[in-house]
């Protein structure tokens, strides 16, 4: 982060998303939405199912054309030049599929290649051994388990090094220990100085790994900050109060704002 800019300048957003507006049909999916990622943060995107955060990250990673509003990822705006904004972003999705004949090393070989970067033998065993599948060079990818198959996934999105990496649900499905050793691998590229966008249904994770969250429901962004700080902004709100059971928790302030009926 630049010394001589604040941490709301310009020059400290890696994520600028301002008035966003997504539509299909008659139905806004995404109705005037603004946020900032700041370099080196972890952002978490919440909201229940068809709120609108699978529509936000698809015109964040120029996959659809908004009707209104602008999405600027390290100083480029998306629709004005998609290409040169994809190439910083790496994406991990929920659910991840490699051609499932290759072994794990030649995956991470064919993958460096289409991003354009020179890997070495010992680059690539390296690189699969920092994610803990050293033993599991010579697998193929439908041998692995599946947090075996999301430490290669987050080694494949993050393989060019982009500025912005955009993580949705991968945690999803994973046993503690798989999670765990996630929110790590997280922490360690949050370190390195990385900006992360996460989407998870999982209140834990977002409190345990996410510097600030966003709340999203109906297509509109409710709020935004720091986990503790949506717990101490309503921990008297009547809403959530109706909800909590004991010590108010992040899940209850989301609960509280999102209502308690079940999404489909």
């Amino acid at each position: 982060m630049s010394s001589t800019t604040g941490i709301d300048g310009a020059a400290a957003r890696v994520l600028e998303v301002d008035g966003l507006i997504v539509r299909y049909g008659t139905r806004t999916a995404v109705d005037g939405v603004t946020f900032q990622v700041r370099r080196g943060e972890v952002f978490g995107l919440l909201g229940p199912n068809g709120a609108g955060k699978t529509s936000t990250l698809s015109a964040v990673e120029g996959l659809l054309k908004p009707q209104g509003g602008r999405v600027v990822v390290d100083g480029i705006d998306v629709e004005r030049n998609p290409t040169a904004a994809r190439a910083r972003l790496g994406v991990q999705l929920q659910a991840s599929s490699f051609q499932s004949e290759l072994t794990i090393e030649e995956i991470v070989r064919l993958y460096a290649g289409l991003y354009g970067q020179r890997v070495t033998k010992q680059d690539i065993a390296d690189r699969i051994r920092d994610v803990g599948l050293g033993d599991e060079l010579g697998k193929r990818f439908k041998s692995l388990s599946g947090g075996q198959q999301q430490r290669l996934s987050l080694l494949i999105a993050v393989i060019h090094q982009p500025v912005l990496l955009l993580l949705d649900e991968p945690t999803s499905g994973l046993d503690p220990q798989s999670r765990r050793q996630l929110w790590d691998r997280i922490e360690t590229l949050r370190a390195d100085g990385g900006s992360i966008v996460l989407t998870t249904h999982s209140m834990e994770e977002a409190q345990a790994v996410c510097d600030r969250v966003a709340i999203i429901d109906h297509g509109a962004l409710l709020v935004v900050d720091t986990p503790a700080g949506l717990i101490a902004r309503h921990r008297d709100d009547p809403r959530v109060l109706t909800v909590a059971r004991g010590a108010v928790t992040l899940e209850d302030v989301f609960i509280g704002l999102t209502g308690s009926d079940i999404r489909d």
